[in-house]
């Protein structure tokens, strides 16, 4: 959807340069309290609300309040929008908006030469210099030449323009990012209506501080307009041929996620209930759903990780389609409820949005590193699907297939995202109710077993012939009471059992179940033959096929396949892989992917790893491909 905007009336406007360009990318970076994610948040919704294909990349201090003005203390929002179809957050931004010499310091590195640097010179003090490290101011010492720099007295600016509202200086100051807004908004001409409504209604309670913000962002706008310093704005026309018709809008991972999760409640027909506890970066989905009652969704914030598990597998029980959400940390201790969920097949997704590990690790930097533990970290043999993502819209489609498998094999499913899908987001069509799968679920009713002697009984591990699943009976059914509990169960009754022979069966039956699920054949894309094969799973999917288009806009020749299921794979997959002479795996871990296809499939997979806590770059990964291809 394109909106028309006009400039506001300045007098003394003079006409500017205006050029037309494909895409950009943008970060702002300050201080943690600079409000630079709000900032990023709002360009991102007028961009998507003018039509433009998108990715944002948020990035985090990995401490809650890092002293300001410190390096540790950054935040930054990297924005990519563009006129055609883009994958990525992209590699290095063309514009830089840096609120103090730490920003600067931080991101400087990232920039290609002739990149437009926009700084806040108030905050340029010798002692803000001196903090991270600059002898010598940046602005002045020639280090910068090699930039388009923008030196723009944003505070100042600020409370000046702020000086007829009742508002102490400090106050004044926090509305500097809203001026940086503006700015940024009129070089590249984004809608101005939407903001000021937003703003409206975030400080619907505090109307002055509404207005000091609105006449700061206006400001901006009017600043960009009449300064020289500022000779040329652009334009990115709206992506009109990216986007098949419907209706979108911009989305993140950890949203898409909830309504995923709150439709597949729907479309099964069953309460939804979230057992949690808060752990970045997976707490906005309890912050989400609990703003869902009215679709009957109920959540729990538990006093742990455990509690919060248990919670879940409880509700299961009781008939409610139960989630668990989680980020490595909290999936170790919740491994041995996962084991009882397995072994009383009860369906559960266990949502893990993956983070830096170990231990605490570095919680709001991304990872992709839980896969081995999702795939094997219990005791005893205790199979669980995994399903991954690939993007922040597709988290919607994921929470959907996983609570499919959960529903239909009744079986705990683990979800992997990670922080990247989870903050970052993209455009997304809200499908329509009749595209949803149908999830209706049958809950047992009566006996389903004859004994020899003739008399109905209720069996509660009989199992359904094509799923293997047991069936599921909700307490109170007259004549369903049965046993549960995590002691092994004899086939059938689902009493008791120490019998050997009979443990042997419950466990390859088990994991027969699993193995039995129905996944999708694998579908590679490769259209000229090629010898190599990509090959990659959740949110690499991104930077990966940026690097494909890349290598094939140059004539290179690489296929290019993306895993959904990591358990069970794909039934063909073993067939694709050996179609290639070389098969490359990146991943954001030290091989773990790898690995398992190299155990499943005896295929000497090349592992290409990062673990620095940011996704790829397509440039990257390109090199890396390219390598690959020549056989190096």
């Amino acid at each position: 959807m394109s909106v028309e905007t006009t400039a506001p009336a300045v007098a003394g406007a003079v006409d500017k340069e205006v050029r037309r360009l494909d895409r950009v990318i943008i970060r702002f970076a300050g201080d943690s309290g600079d409000g630079m994610q709000l900032t990023g948040d709002r360009f991102t919704s007028e961009t998507a609300s003018f039509g433009n294909d998108l990715s944002t990349l948020p990035n985090f201090p990995a401490e809650i309040r890092a002293p300001a003005g410190t390096l540790p203390g950054v935040s930054s929002f990297q924005l990519h929008f563009a006129d055609h179809d883009i994958l990525t957050p992209g590699d290095a931004p063309n514009v830089l908006v840096a609120m103090n010499p730490a920003a600067l310091k931080a991101n400087i590195g990232d920039l290609p030469r002739g990149a437009e640097v926009i700084v806040n010179t108030d905050e340029f003090t010798k002692r803000a210099m001196q903090k991270v490290g600059y002898d010598a101011s940046p602005l002045e010492d020639g280090s910068l030449d090699g930039y388009h720099l923008h030196p723009v007295p944003l505070t100042t600016l600020t409370v000046e323009a702020l000086k007829e509202f009742d508002l102490t200086r400090k106050e004044a100051e926090r509305s500097k990012n809203m001026f940086a807004l503006g700015l940024l908004s009129w070089m590249y001409h984004r809608p101005t209506e939407g903001t000021e409504t937003f703003l409206r209604s975030k400080f619907a309670k505090k109307p002055d501080i509404a207005a000091a913000n609105i006449a700061a962002f206006r400001a901006g706008w009017n600043f960009g307009e009449t300064t020289e310093d500022f000779a040329v704005s652009y334009e990115v026309a709206p992506a009109a041929t990216a986007f098949p018709p419907g209706v979108y809008r911009n989305i993140s991972g950890n949203l898409a996620l909830s309504y995923g999760l709150v439709a597949a409640s729907r479309q099964a027909d069953l309460p939804l209930f979230l057992g949690s506890y808060p752990i970045t970066p997976a707490s906005d989905i309890l912050h989400e759903l609990s703003r869902h009652k009215n679709f009957g969704v109920r959540t729990f914030q538990a006093e742990d990780e455990i509690a919060g598990i248990g919670a879940a597998l409880g509700a299961a029980f009781g008939g409610s389609l139960a989630v668990t959400t989680t980020s490595g940390p909290g999936v170790a201790l919740k491994s041995e409820t996962i084991g009882l969920a397995v072994s009383l097949e009860l369906p559960l997704l266990v949502v893990d949005i993956q983070r830096g590990g170990p231990s605490t690790g570095l919680p709001t930097k991304t990872e992709q590193a839980d896969l081995l533990q999702a795939m094997y970290g219990r005791n005893g043999e205790a199979p669980v699907p995994v399903v991954a993502p690939r993007t922040p819209a597709d988290c919607f489609d994921a929470a959907l297939e996983a609570a499919r498998i959960a529903l239909a094999y009744r079986t705990p499913v683990f979800l992997l995202s990670d922080g990247y899908l989870a903050n970052g987001s993209e455009p997304w069509r809200v499908p329509e109710a009749d595209e949803l799968p149908d999830l209706a679920v049958r809950f047992a009713q009566g006996p389903n077993h004859t004994l020899d002697d003739g008399t109905e009984v209720f069996w509660p591990y009989k199992r359904d012939p094509h799923t293997l699943a047991r069936p599921w009976a909700v307490p109170g059914t007259p004549g369903l009471e049965h046993r549960i509990g995590g002691i092994e169960k004899q086939d059938g009754t689902g009493n008791i059992s120490y019998d050997p022979a009979n443990h042997d069966f419950m466990v390859r039956t088990r994991q027969a179940k699993i193995d039995g699920i129905d996944v999708p054949d694998l579908q590679a894309d490769d259209p000229d033959g090629a010898r190599t094969l990509v090959l990659g799973w959740g949110s690499t999917y991104g930077p990966i096929t940026a690097a494909v288009r890349r290598i094939r806009a140059q004539g290179g020749h690489i296929a290019q396949a993306h895993l959904r299921h990591l358990n069970p794979f794909p039934p063909n997959l073993g067939e694709v892989l050996t179609r290639y002479e070389r098969v490359v795996i990146p991943e954001m871990n030290l091989g773990q992917l790898a690995t398992l296809i190299r155990a499943e499939y005896l295929i000497d997979a090349l592992s290409y790893t990062q673990v620095n806590g940011m996704p790829f770059k397509a440039e990257q990964l390109a090199t890396a491909l390219e390598e690959a291809i020549d056989g190096h």
